[in-house]
């Protein structure tokens, strides 16, 4: 291992385990702060609770889009956050995901009552209970596999491909029987993503492009961080590390897909108003899988959810991960809907 992923390691096991014990004055601060008069000055606040950038995206129906930024693009060289830059979404691409099943069930392609024996013969004896695990299981976060991420140096040494993530859990025991129970397990969607590619004979994002973004006129959403300008990508942090994880391996070789804000906005109004489905999809969809989600990799940071009460889409992106700036950035998203809420008010 090298020495850089040995200090990555060692940090990442540090804060997890200070983070088990303490709630720091910083948290208590940024809950407990008169709230601002507007999200720009929410934003501007939540730098001052150490995450090094900030940018939100808030879509009111029927008025134009709002743009906030604070903090660093690239800290490095002082460049501003810009709330049009790329960002990696990491598990906000399941929403993706589960559309694109839903309108592959839809179309007679896959059925969420086959298992994962049926479609992948080659895991049985590998994966336990693969006779038993459904699509409809796997996608609902309730089959028992293990998650491949909480495998011992997943993060610190990642790796390479799909084939050597798979790997990392085969042979081991099912955490429950399939429908016994739920725990959130990465393993569940990196096999729906290579189910897909099987049944299409080609690659998912691809799919993805013809099916979900070109229709909402997406073009700022990409399969990876191979596809794109780096100078693109806001910066990513991980405290204790100095180095920018923009182009790192740690994990976005196969857990995430990179996105504006923007586009991820748009994209949810979209899954939450229905207009993303054709017909028939969105009974499908509702029976499977939720309408709104969080995403992090080290270094990225982000909450995707649709507000009913207000309707209004939120999107916030942070890229400064580690010891609590988790928890940071949730009070900070939760103080900017309330932003939202006394606005509608005084409107």
């Amino acid at each position: 291992m090298s020495k850089k992923k040995q200090v990555f390691r060692i940090v990442l096991l540090s804060a997890t385990i200070i983070s088990m014990f303490f709630v720091p004055w910083v948290l208590v601060k940024a809950w407990i702060l008169p709230l601002p008069a507007t999200v720009q000055a929410q934003v501007d606040e939540a730098i001052g609770h150490g995450l090094d950038g900030m940018i939100v995206y808030v879509d009111k129906a029927g008025q134009p889009p709002e743009f906030y930024a604070a903090g660093w693009h690239d800290r490095d060289i002082q460049i501003p956050a810009n709330p049009h830059a790329l960002f990696k979404i990491a598990s906000i691409s399941k929403l993706y995901d589960a559309v694109a099943i839903t309108k592959l069930i839809s179309a007679k392609r896959l059925s969420l009552d086959g298992t994962l024996a049926e479609y992948f013969p080659e895991l049985v004896g590998r994966i336990e209970y693969a006779d038993k695990i459904t699509l409809g299981l796997m996608v609902q976060h309730r089959s028992g596999i293990p998650n491949l991420t909480e495998s011992p140096d997943f993060w610190s040494n990642p790796p390479n491909s799909s084939e050597e993530a798979l790997a990392l859990v085969l042979d081991k025991p099912a955490n429950f029987k399939p429908d016994a129970d739920y725990e959130y397990s990465n393993t569940n969607y990196l096999l729906i993503s290579e189910l897909i590619n099987k049944v299409l004979a080609y690659d998912n994002f691809q799919y993805y492009q013809q099916e979900i973004l070109e229709p909402l006129g997406l073009q700022h959403t990409f399969g990876s961080i191979n596809d794109v300008n780096l100078d693109d990508v806001m910066s990513g942090y991980y405290v204790g590390i100095e180095e920018d994880l923009k182009a790192s391996e740690y994990g976005s070789r196969i857990t995430s897909m990179i996105a504006s804000a923007q586009d991820v906005g748009i994209f949810l109004r979209a899954l939450n108003d229905g207009s993303v489905f054709a017909e028939g999809e969105r009974e499908i969809y509702s029976s499977i899988y939720v309408y709104e989600h969080t995403g992090w990799v080290p270094g990225y940071q982000s909450i995707a959810k649709y507000h009913q009460d207000i309707d209004t889409v939120v999107i916030q992106f942070n890229n400064t991960t580690g010891g609590y700036h988790w928890n940071t950035a949730e009070i900070v998203y939760n103080r900017i809907v309330k932003i939202l809420h006394r606005e509608l008010k005084h409107e």
